[in-house]
Order: structure tokens, then sequence, then C-alpha cells
């Protein structure tokens, strides 16, 4: 690897305020906050829209979808030409 042109590579703490959930993990992500994590150490901090905490597919809280009325209508509009 060349010398000086990658970015560094360091702890940085994933926050979903939505949620109240974070994690520390590793990563090229730069921010001007920081956060003291749970060790005392004190950590860059990125602010996440959508985690596994919030997601509907990971929560469960996910909507059915009915596919077989779409199917319908598209075989009225389009279908059996």
């Amino acid at each position: 690897m060349k010398i000086g042109i990658h970015p560094d590579y360091r702890p940085v703490v994933f926050r979903d305020p939505s949620a109240g959930f974070a994690f520390l993990t590793r990563s090229t992500m730069t921010s001007a906050r920081t956060i003291e994590w749970e060790d005392g150490n004190v950590y860059l901090v990125v602010d996440v829209d959508v985690s596994s905490a919030s997601h509907p597919f990971y929560t469960g809280r996910g909507r059915v979808v009915d596919t077989a009325g779409r199917v319908d209508r598209f075989n009225q509009r389009y279908g059996k030409r």
C-alpha cells in the first residue's frame, strides 16, 4: 500500500438517536462530535437515520403488502390480450 494516500482507520461510534442505540466499530468516517463510550475512552460519533434497532425489517414492525391484489389489478389492465 502507498503511504499517505489512505484515510485514517480508527474506532468510531455509530449512533441511532431515534432508537437510543449505539455501537462501536472501526471506520474511516470523520465527525466533529465526540462521545465518551462505556469503556471511558472518547471516540468520534456519527449519527445515522436507520439502524438494526429502528429498521422495520429487523424489529418486526414491517407492513404486509397485498401482492395478490396487485397481481389481479395488473392482469385486469394488461393481461390476457
